[in-house]
């Protein structure tokens, strides 16, 4: 068994397909400064081919943050991580892990499980091509492999090309039978595997994801484990960074639920201003800032619906807040 780790764990926000864009990164950085955020899944054909700075555009104050890239090609994985070196990204991130019918089909994501050998090349193309971290976020395995020797074939064969941080989600994926949304919920979480991975490699700094949703969780992992990746609690109870800001990185000074609130109503008038973007691309991402406190209903109720009338601006989040607000003094008041 690993020592006790004395340096300060990584703890990151999980990349999410439809979630974890720019405005939600901005959201999370204000409730968590130490956090690491990673954009969502960007593929390589989309970065090559697409409206890269759309994709890649990001805002100061969310450094670090990592660029997760979805690919199987050498050159274009090379030259897209170093596009994002050159945009600033602090971390270039290879997709191991998603289960999804579209992105098999690409030939990325959990199917390269399967081809530990094209990941290794992969990652050395890319290790090459940029001065920053390149790190892959896997899964325990896919399908069949249910022993451990599969995931630390993996594992060695891509180290031993240069990579040395490993994001794990302790479970595996079946890439047939079962839908992306049941690959979170229904393969057993083994976090046995990803504790045996750093034991058996030590120098490798292993991360684990899956299942994520408490403070005693996350704890339970760091005294052997280098760090936690929170997935969908992150996005559903976003203050719960605040509680990592304050019992894991021991900072107290996180700001109050008003504060972002007020906060991310300057940052809507302010996108707004400058790239016409409208308000519910972003108070999408804020609906769960007072999950399971009074007035979470009115909070929620509010921004479901005036961001999506006509003319709405970044004002429905005041307003939202002047709801959360006076429902919890009726609250208090009837108690």
């Amino acid at each position: 068994m690993n020592q006790e780790h004395t340096t300060k764990p990584e703890i990151s926000v999980a990349p999410m397909m439809d979630w974890t864009d720019r405005h939600c990164r901005y959201f999370h950085r204000l409730i968590s400064p130490n956090t690491l955020l990673y954009t969502e899944m960007i593929t390589t054909g989309a970065l090559l081919n697409g409206d890269r700075e759309r994709f890649l555009r990001f805002d100061e104050s969310e450094h670090p943050v990592a660029l997760q890239l979805g690919g199987s090609e050498l050159a274009d994985l090379a030259e897209c991580a170093k596009i994002g070196a050159d945009h600033g990204y602090d971390e270039i991130n290879l997709n191991c892990g998603c289960p999804s019918d579209r992105v098999q089909k690409g030939r990325f994501g959990a199917c390269l499980m399967k081809e530990p050998e094209t990941v290794a090349d992969c990652v050395q193309a890319m290790i090459k091509a940029v001065n920053i971290p390149v790190t892959v976020k896997c899964r325990i395995g896919v399908d069949d492999q249910d022993d451990f020797p599969a995931l630390d074939n993996f594992v060695d064969k891509v180290a031993d090309k240069g990579c040395t941080t490993f994001i794990i989600h302790a479970r595996k994926a079946w890439l047939k039978g079962l839908s992306p949304k049941e690959n979170r919920t229904k393969p057993p979480i083994m976090y046995e595997h990803v504790h045996a991975i750093k034991d058996k490699h030590p120098h490798l700094k292993i991360i684990v994801n899956g299942e994520l949703t408490t403070l005693e969780k996350i704890k339970e992992h760091l005294p052997v484990l280098d760090g936690a990746m929170i997935g969908r609690e992150a996005y559903q109870n976003p203050y719960f960074l605040a509680k990592i800001e304050r019992e894991i990185f021991n900072n107290p000074t996180a700001l109050s639920r008003e504060d972002i609130a007020r906060a991310m109503a300057n940052y809507a008038a302010q996108q707004a201003a400058d790239n016409g973007t409208p308000i519910k691309s972003i108070t999408r991402h804020i609906l769960g800032l007072y999950h399971h406190q009074p007035g979470a209903k009115a909070w929620k109720r509010t921004l479901s619906t005036l961001p999506y009338e006509d003319g709405a601006d970044h004002a429905v989040i005041l307003k939202a807040l002047e709801a959360q607000e006076k429902a919890a003094t009726s609250l208090r008041d009837a108690a």
